[in-house]
């Protein structure tokens, strides 16, 4: 019997939770408000906010590639 409900997004915690000067977070890079609202959020809102950690990583030169894509 197969379910037609989506799996949760998995969080992006890395367990190095520690909020920078601007409230984001130095390992996830999602801000104090994402990390509380995390769970409470849709698929959809979750996606948005990985996008946002994504630019933000890249912005601050954690990581390099091309700007991640929100489908």
């Amino acid at each position: 019997m197969s379910s037609s409900v989506e799996k949760p997004v998995a969080s992006p915690c890395v367990s190095i939770c520690a909020l920078d000067d601007h409230d984001i977070c130095i390992g996830c890079q999602r801000t104090a408000t994402e990390i509380t609202r995390w769970g409470r959020m849709d698929n959809a809102e979750r996606r948005q906010v990985l996008a946002l950690c994504h630019e933000r990583a890249l912005a601050a030169g954690l990581i390099f590639g091309q700007p991640a894509k929100v489908s």
